[in-house]
Formats: C-alpha cells, sequence, structure tokens
C-alpha cells in the first residue's frame, strides 16, 4: 500500500515515513503544499497524510482540489488546530479523519488502518485466496497450515495482489503500489520480487496449483 505524506516539518514527516516504512507501507514524501498537490493529483495512492498548515498550499485547499477532481483516496490530516471549528472546516473540506499534534505515532497507525478498512475492497484485516492466508495487522502468513516467512517488501507485494485477485497487474501497477520514489528500481525489480513469491509460495507446494501466473507482455496475475 503507497502513502503520500505532505508535510513541511522535515522531522516529523521523516519519523512518520520511517515508522510506516517498518509496517510494510510504501511512503512518499511531500514538504510543501504545492508539489504535495501536484502528486496527490498524478499518483494514485491508497492513502493521503496532510499537514494542515503549509507553504504555498495549504491543507484544506490540497483537500478541495483532491475532492473537486472525483478522486476519493482515504485523506488524514494533521494538525496543531485543536479547536471544534477547525475540525469541522477540515471535515467538511473532504478530509476523512483528523489526528491532532503532537500525536503517538501508534494512534496515527490505527488510524491509517481504520481508513484502509473503509473501501469495499478492503474491508477484512485477514485477506485470503485459495488456501493462502495474509493478515495485514500481524504479517502472518500461511499456505494451509504451513506459515511463511516473507520480507517486508516480498509481504507488501503479495497484499497488493492479494488485494486484486485474478486480475493483471502491470509492472507500473506493482511499482506504483508497493515502492515510493527514493527506491531503486530496476528494470527486473519486479520479476525478481513475483520470483521470490513463487519461491516460497508456489514451489514448495507442488501438490498444490500454482497462484501466481505471468502473463507474457501484460504482467502478472494471482490466480487464473
Amino acid at each position: 500500500m503507497r502513502i503520500l505524506v505532505i508535510e513541511d516539518d522535515h522531522k516529523i514527516a521523516n519519523a512518520v515515513k520511517k515508522g510506516l516504512e517498518q509496517e510494510s507501507f510504501a511512503v512518499d514524501l511531500s514538504f510543501n503544499g504545492k508539489d504535495g498537490l501536484g502528486s496527490a493529483l498524478t499518483v494514485d495512492y491508497d492513502l493521503i497524510i496532510i499537514d494542515r498548515m503549509l507553504p504555498e498550499v495549504d491543507g484544506i485547499k490540497i483537500c478541495i482540489a483532491i475532492r473537486d477532481k472525483k478522486i476519493n483516496t482515504p485523506i488524514l490530516f494533521l494538525t496543531a488546530k485543536d479547536k471544534i471549528k477547525d475540525r469541522v472546516e477540515g471535515l467538511n473540506a473532504g478530509a476523512d479523519d483528523y489526528l491532532v499534534k503532537p500525536f503517538a505515532f501508534q494512534e496515527l497507525l490505527a488510524r491509517v488502518r481504520a481508513l484502509l478498512r473503509r473501501p469495499s475492497k478492503t474491508i477484512e484485516s485477514i485477506l485470503s485466496f485459495s488456501d493462502l492466508t495474509l493478515n495485514t495487522l500481524t504479517f502472518e502468513v500461511n499456505r494451509g497450515s504451513k506459515g511463511i516467512n516473507l520480507s517486508s517488501k516480498e509481504f507488501a507485494l503479495l497484499e497488493y495482489m492479494m488485494r486484486n485477485p485474478k486480475r493483471i497487474l502491470t509492472k507500473d501497477n506493482i511499482i506504483s503500489h508497493v515502492w515510493d520514489y527514493d527506491a531503486d528500481i530496476l528494470p527486473n525489480t519486479v520479476e525478481v520480487y513475483i520470483g521470490y513469491l513463487r519461491n516460497k509460495i508456489d514451489k514448495p507446494f507442488k501438490n498444490k496449483p500454482e497462484l501466481f501466473k505471468t502473463i507474457r507482455g501484460f504482467g502478472y496475475k494471482l490466480g487464473s
């Protein structure tokens, strides 16, 4: 899952990015409203976190602009303004939730997960496909009764594919949801990570159907 954080306080922004990446999210940072709005309107994010008070374009204007473009990505406001009228203004602009600074990272993480569960395609914390299950809260992956150990990036890739089963996913689709702008992406990076998942989820289970399919010329698919 890929998240955009628009926050002009570099210390807060980097701390949020580090914490979310440890939870297997891909995170992009923007340190001013203009750049942040440009990213929000051009990249398909799963969640956007916006500081209320930003240079160049403030958070309220960013939120309104996003909703005016019919983009329904969940939006979480971070702000030092804690008066009721400020919260109401943010929610009326199109934000889905509001977190007042200073905040504990665990509360931010809980709100992020709650927002990501809202869309119909992401209701459950436990995803399943065939005999494969993935728990987004505990990071446990099992095929049948056997546990499978994955790296954080392998987990993120598998989660994205399990949220889009039987759908052909191009390399660009996968990169845009699993890696951030700063990631070192080589031409065969996606192919390599699909190979890692096959080695852990398909090859050890020779008596079970292969779950990962390569659609030559198009991309990859989970399931037939």
